[in-house]
């Protein structure tokens, strides 16, 4: 049984059967698991400024632990003061940190090294919670830095993606080997009525675990709208692309438009048109485009222009939250690391592919971010950033749920990110 069956979640995406340390234990291996399939060369590079070295993520989730666990014990021996400059990420509060776009250029500490630095941060946190040294506070902090690891988890296996497939070879690495999909037709958009009025979003206090920009529940307003019981697939997509979809403004924001110019797109990213036939990169390397896929790897700027080419719309978070509760929780793909690849577009409207919403990522009424560093962890960034809804065929099991809110730029495409129609 694999290490991601292992892991017991109750329907709300909880660890309730869970102790703490069976918890830590069971995060942490997964990340050596995703890791074990790379080799030190793999493991340094930083293919753009907006992904990190394997190595980088491996360290930094370690550093999490030390940094906000661990250094609450008197007792507690840092690793080596040093990594706290190299591996924090964005907690002003923590201090200075190594720029962002200069992390590929850190070979020292090597690979090895940070796999000491695990091994060492592990058995302290095995020692603290053996000794049940942590209080509620810090269990509250241990619970999110477990969660915190699950999504570097995914951000790894994005990132390495990116990576691999800026390597000129032919079909490409491979991260995970695996058979070719054979696919069934998943046919034309049907649609689902969703009634309207008041709504209640986010996530209810007390009910497992939950970021804070997930809360305060509150109550919306929603007119009755219509969500598609799909997302949209390959086969839409190059549909949109026949009608020169990437070549007709008025299907585009302002912004969107200047940004496909500037950086020439024409197709989803990792797409590439060989020998006749649409073909993309995968963490299997390269593969044939399967049509009743979800697409996946466009930007906001793209899901926005093709839901106006199709004559519908994205729906707001507020109407996707509502929609997958009517639903029910049925899940999609979500990470195998024998498989790390959507399946078919089916009406699970959590896994597969992250879903681009309409709505810019903003707090909700009465949001207070946490005192301390960790209050840095998700309200700093509410501008210029838009929500997706759902999660991915790598998100990691019990990461998910209906209350996330995931958030990037606009221009994102190595995101595992596609859209759902509403209208």
């Amino acid at each position: 049984m694999s290490i991601t069956e292992r892991i017991s979640t109750s329907p709300d995406g909880t660890h309730a059967d869970q102790s703490p340390a069976q918890r830590f234990r069971e995060v942490r291996e997964l990340t050596d698991v995703l890791s074990a399939r790379l080799s030190a060369e793999d493991q340094t590079p930083q293919s753009m400024t907006e992904a990190s070295p394997a190595k980088w993520h491996r360290a930094h989730v370690t550093w999490f632990f030390e940094e906000f666990v661990l250094r609450r014990d008197p007792s507690y021996t840092v690793y080596d003061e040093t990594y706290r400059y190299l591996f924090n990420s964005y907690y002003e509060a923590v201090g200075e940190r190594h720029p962002r776009p200069d992390r590929g250029l850190v070979t020292r500490p090597g690979v090895e090294d940070i796999t000491h630095y695990r091994n060492y941060v592990d058995g302290a946190m095995e020692d603290v919670l053996t000794r049940g040294a942590l209080d509620d506070d810090a269990l509250d902090l241990l619970e999110l830095g477990c969660n915190h690891e699950q999504q570097h988890q995914e951000l790894l296996l994005m990132d390495i993606k990116h990576l691999f497939s800026t390597i000129p070879l032919s079909p490409g690495p491979v991260y995970v080997d695996r058979d070719p999909d054979t696919h069934t037709s998943t046919g034309r958009t049907t649609w689902r009525s969703v009634s309207g009025g008041i709504t209640e979003i986010g996530a209810a206090p007390g009910v497992g675990f939950s970021y804070d920009n997930e809360g305060p529940r509150h109550r919306v307003f929603l007119e009755d709208f219509e969500i598609a019981e799909r997302a949209v697939t390959n086969a839409d997509w190059l549909e949109f692309m026949a009608d020169d979809g990437y070549r007709r403004h008025e299907f585009w924001l302002s912004d969107g438009w200047a940004t496909i110019r500037q950086h020439g797109w024409d197709a989803p990213g990792y797409w590439r048109f060989d020998d006749g036939e649409w073909t993309t990169f995968t963490l299997s390397g390269r593969r044939r485009i399967e049509l009743d896929e979800p697409v996946m790897h466009v930007s906001f700027y793209e899901a926005d222009a093709f839901a106006r080419w199709s004559g519908a719309r994205l729906p707001t978070e507020f109407e996707w939250e509502a929609a997958a509760c009517a639903l029910g929780s049925q899940r999609g793909e979500l990470l195998d690391p024998d498989r790390c690849h959507p399946g078919v577009a089916g009406a699970a409207m959590i896994g597969d592919v992250w879903e681009w919403t309409a709505s810019a990522y903003l707090p909700y009424p009465g949001f207070v971010p946490a005192n301390g560093a960790v209050g840095e962890y998700n309200g700093k960034f509410m501008s210029d950033q838009h929500v997706l809804r759902g999660a991915s065929a790598i998100t990691p099991r019990g990461h998910e749920r209906l209350t996330y809110r995931n958030f990037f730029p606009a221009p994102s495409r190595w995101v595992f990110a596609g859209l759902r129609l509403a209208r």
